[in-house]
């Protein structure tokens, strides 16, 4: 155990990062919590927070409420919006945790003089890498891929060698957390109570039919609008006279066009990154890949050259999308990542 120092849990008021909150305190933190407002969603942010003040309360810790909806807007949601206008399949999640839950929450730490920062998250880490939760089903570093490796040292992560059920049935032999343990768990969007087509539908016309065409140009088809597809989905489109199940390829979103073919045309054998972060320094180096959260990593060569890079991969991929996040592992370590271009 750390000598009592303070650390700023960033709390929802959800279970996760209520237990994370208690555990923290029974190691001898000197705990505070932070609710993040995120968006102006009318009902959402009170209800929520009144949920983490109750847990203050029961804990006897100091609660902070901090609005970032304007930070989360420009760095989060435009980026969200803007990459579907370019026909790119962006990822929220990752953006969220670089730019805010370990970017203004560790600034808004600093403020207070809180050293360290925790949150929910089904993680590990050592103060130098971080490393992939015990509960396959939610571990979640690959999320954390783009984040700054100056603010590792700082991270603490108590769900690390958690599953899920235990964590909700500790929760629940707590009587003032009882309800917390017993709601439902939230798949949404963060900025958006339902689906992504509906945060799109806000900002443009999503639907304009188009052509489905294949690989050569030929149009052999229709679709109801590009911002409806990501690669590798295989409905929502018609294609002509097809007897085996097509797959989309790629977008064209200057002419609302999606490229279409079988399934074995979905199979990539090397990509390009940008945007490229690593947890240490390496230019030529051997690991495994990720190329989407719920996919498995897979052996390859990654070779740095600049603010770009080469993944070959050992193993062949299927559906690899451009705007997508490659996190590198090197077994249950995450050494880092880049944005799939």
């Amino acid at each position: 155990m750390k000598d009592r120092k303070k650390v700023l849990v960033g709390m929802s008021g959800g279970v996760d990062s209520t237990v994370s909150a208690i555990l923290l305190q029974k190691e001898g933190y000197e705990v505070e919590g932070v609710y993040m407002k995120l968006h102006e969603k009318e009902g959402y942010h009170e209800e929520n927070l009144e949920k983490v003040r109750r847990v203050g309360e029961y804990l006897g810790i100091k609660i902070h409420s901090l609005d970032l909806s304007k930070a989360f807007k420009e760095e989060v949601y435009d980026y969200f919006v803007d990459s579907y206008k370019e026909g790119l399949t962006p990822n929220p999640c990752v953006m969220c945790n670089r730019t805010i839950k370990f970017g203004k929450m560790v600034e808004f730490a600093d403020s207070i003089g809180a050293e360290y920062i925790a949150t929910g998250h089904y993680i590990n880490s050592d103060g130098q890498f971080i490393y992939m939760g015990k509960d396959p089903n939610k571990d979640q570093s690959y999320f954390l891929s783009e984040v700054k490796k100056e603010v590792i040292p700082r991270l603490l992560f108590p769900l690390g060698d958690w599953v899920k059920e235990d964590v909700k049935a500790y929760a629940a032999d707590i009587g003032v957390l009882q309800d917390i343990a017993k709601q439902k768990e939230s798949s949404e969007i963060c900025f958006v109570e339902n689906t992504y087509d509906e945060v799109l539908a806000r900002h443009m016309d999503i639907d304009m039919p188009g052509e489905t065409v294949d690989t050569e140009g030929n149009v052999v088809g229709t679709h109801k609008g590009y911002m409806h597809y990501t690669i590798g989905k295989r409905r929502g489109f018609f294609v002509n006279g097809a007897h085996d199940p097509h797959f989309v390829l790629a977008i064209k979103p200057e002419n609302n066009q999606i490229v279409v073919g079988t399934k074995e045309k979905l199979e990539a054998h090397e990509f390009e990154i940008k945007k490229i972060n690593l947890f240490e320094e390496r230019e030529v180096f051997d690991c495994l890949v990720k190329v989407r959260y719920r996919t498995n990593a897979v052996p390859c060569h990654v070779k740095i050259e600049g603010d770009k890079g080469t993944v070959k991969l050992k193993e062949p991929v299927f559906g690899l999308a451009h705007g997508q996040v490659a996190a590198f592992y090197e077994g249950n370590k995450l050494i880092g990542g880049g944005v799939i271009c």
